[in-house]
C-alpha cells in the first residue's frame, strides 16, 4: 500500500476532479461543483490532501498503538467507512470524499454551519452530525486523523491563523470527548490560506467558503505498522 500511495500521487489530483466534480446541496437539491473541484482550481490546495499525515506517520503510528489492517482487509474497511459516513451524515451538508487510491478519506464540515463568523465554538445544532463522525472513527480504529481549520478573510491574517487553529482544536477536542483516542489526532490551522472560490449567493453577494474544518482520515495497513516498528 505504501508503494501504491507514492505512485498515485501524480494522478490523484485528476481523480479528485473527475470523481467528485459535483455534489447535491442538501438544502436545495441543486447540483453544484464539489468543494474539492473548486479548491483544486486554486493551485496548491491539494498538497495537504495528497501528502502524508501531519508530522509524518512513523512516530504517530507507534504512539497511537495502531494495530493496522491486513492488505486484503484495508480496502474493504475503507469502502465500508466511506459508505457508513455518507449514510450517517446524509442531508447535513457534510462532504465525504475519497482521496487518491484509498490514501485517505476527507470529511468536509459545512461552510458557515459548523462555526459562526469569528468564532471557534461549534454550533450546538451540529453536535449530532459530529457524533456520527466520531462514532465512525471509533468503529474503525486503524487510522490516523488530521484535523484542518480554515477561516474567511475577515480580520487580520494573524487573527485568522489563530482562529483556524482554535477551530481545528475545537473539533479534535469534541471527537476526543466522544471516545476517539487522542493519540490518533493531530491538528493544523491554515488561516485564510487555501481559500475556495467565492460563489455568488441568491442575492448576488459573494459568500466566503472558508469557515470550515476538514477531517482527513488516513487508513493504516499492517505493512505500515511493521515498517514503523522496524520489522
Amino acid at each position: 500500500m505504501k508503494i501504491s500511495r507514492i505512485l498515485v500521487s501524480s494522478t490523484a489530483a485528476l481523480a479528485l476532479l473527475t470523481t467528485s466534480a459535483c455534489v447535491t446541496d442538501p438544502n436545495t437539491g441543486e447540483r453544484k461543483a464539489s468543494r474539492t473541484a473548486i479548491g483544486a482550481g486554486l493551485g496548491g490546495t491539494l498538497g495537504y490532501l495528497l501528502g502524508g499525515a501531519i508530522g509524518g506517520d512513523t512516530g504517530r503510528i507507534i504512539g497511537a498503538g495502531i494495530g493496522g489492517s491486513a492488505g486484503a482487509v484495508i480496502g474493504k474497511q475503507y469502502d465500508d467507512q466511506i459508505k457508513t459516513l455518507r449514510e450517517q451524515t446524509a442531508g447535513s451538508g457534510i462532504d465525504v470524499e475519497e482521496v487518491g487510491d484509498q490514501e485517505a478519506i476527507l470529511v468536509r464540515l459545512p461552510d458557515g454551519v459548523t462555526f459562526a463568523r469569528g468564532s471557534a465554538s461549534i454550533n450546538p445544532g451540529f453536535y449530532d452530525t459530529l457524533n456520527s463522525v466520531a462514532d465512525s472513527l471509533v468503529q474503525y480504529p486503524n487510522s490516523l486523523i488530521d484535523v484542518f481549520g480554515f477561516t474567511d478573510t475577515t480580520g487580520s491574517p494573524a487573527t485568522n491563523q489563530r482562529l483556524s487553529e482554535q477551530r481545528a482544536q475545537a473539533v479534535a477536542d469534541y471527537l476526543i470527548a466522544r471516545g476517539v483516542a487522542r493519540s490518533r489526532i493531530e491538528t493544523r490551522g491554515y488561516g485564510e490560506d487555501r481559500a475556495y472560490l467565492r460563489v455568488p449567493t441568491a442575492d448576488n453577494v459573494d459568500e466566503p467558503r472558508n469557515r470550515r474544518v476538514e477531517i482527513k482520515i488516513i487508513p493504516i495497513s499492517q505493512e505500515e505498522v511493521n515498517q514503523a516498528r522496524g520489522r
